[in-house]
């Protein structure tokens, strides 16, 4: 029977949320959560609760939502509960030394790739846009470092030519909560042996931003296949047509040389697009107001909107 923790759970968005579910199912005691302030969220810009907070909140467990751990007073708060443990999962604050000296077992941290490739913000749009072969989730032991901490245990899965941001979101998502459950019986158990990252082999996976979604045709067409569906659900890939934005939920590369940006063919499959190398078939498409539409949809109604030798993003 392992030995019951007392853990402290750091973590904002719904990735984390899965995990925090996961360790509410374990004999630990769950003595605080700590999560980004409240943010501005929706269309009326309401402050929202983050997927962690909401979660505490239901199973009334306390809530911190310190704006920096930096502080003083916010470190005698969290020396305050006494943690054995604490878990961080996607928080978005940064853990000064202090503060991962609290607790007696150290802070652990699970991240969504297998480090140290893809240390930082954005690891799983960054190993698909890459084509990458396989990802995964690495449980590892956190020091002042960005990702840079002895990893204590793994888990992978292949990626697939079709698997999105959102589709391998969703699978680690419910790999990393497994992960963290086993690695902590580990750590009260004695039995895990941490393994020192190499970081010649480390690479960094940038926050995204809208800006890198434009779709810039002069590049090769399976580059910009991976970064479609790297970017979605977010920031979704876009473009313009005749002035008007058009944003690009799901294409695939295609045979086809031309202009870069030039329609090269029209059907109810897709638009075919010349790219730097071979061309890309635009097969779910969303205009200005309207809502994502496979390309079939589009073309029985706007068919004069997409015409062959039309440029995008001119």
């Amino acid at each position: 029977m392992t030995e019951a923790l007392r853990i402290v759970f750091a973590g904002t968005p719904e990735f984390a949320a899965e995990h925090l579910k996961a360790l509410l199912d374990t004999p630990h005691q769950i003595v605080a959560v700590y999560s980004q302030p409240d943010r501005p969220a929706g269309r009326g810009q309401k402050l929202t609760p983050s997927p962690v907070k909401q979660l505490a909140v239901q199973h009334d467990i306390p809530v911190y939502q310190p704006q920096t751990l930096r502080d003083p007073a916010a470190q005698a708060e969290l020396a305050a509960l006494k943690p054995d443990l604490m878990v961080v999962v996607a928080y978005g604050l940064i853990l000064p030394q202090v503060v991962l000296d609290i607790p007696r077992l150290g802070c652990i941290n699970s991240h969504a790739s297998l480090l140290p490739r893809w240390r930082g913000a954005a690891p799983i749009q960054r190993a698909v846009e890459a084509g990458d072969a396989e990802s995964g989730v690495t449980v590892m032991q956190m020091e002042a470092g960005l990702d840079t901490g002895p990893m204590l245990l793994k888990v992978s899965t292949p990626i697939s030519a079709s698997d999105t941001g959102g589709s391998l979101h969703d699978r680690l998502a419910s790999l990393g909560p497994q992960a963290v459950v086993q690695a902590i019986a580990g750590l009260a158990a004695g039995s895990l042996v941490a393994e020192v990252q190499d970081d010649a082999l480390a690479t960094y996976a940038h926050k995204l931003n809208k800006d890198e979604a434009r779709l810039d045709f002069s590049r090769p067409a399976a580059e910009l296949e991976r970064l479609v569906r790297a970017f979605h659900p977010w920031p979704i890939c876009h473009s313009t047509l005749n002035g008007e934005a058009i944003k690009v939920h799901a294409a695939h590369k295609t045979e086809g040389q031309g202009a870069p940006g030039t329609i090269l063919a029209v059907d109810k499959h897709g638009l075919s697009v010349a790219c730097g190398e071979g061309a890309l078939c635009l097969t779910r498409l969303q205009l200005p107001g309207g809502k994502a539409l496979n390309f079939a949809d589009l073309y029985n109604s706007r068919r004069e909107l997409f015409a062959v030798g039309q440029v995008l993003g001119a």
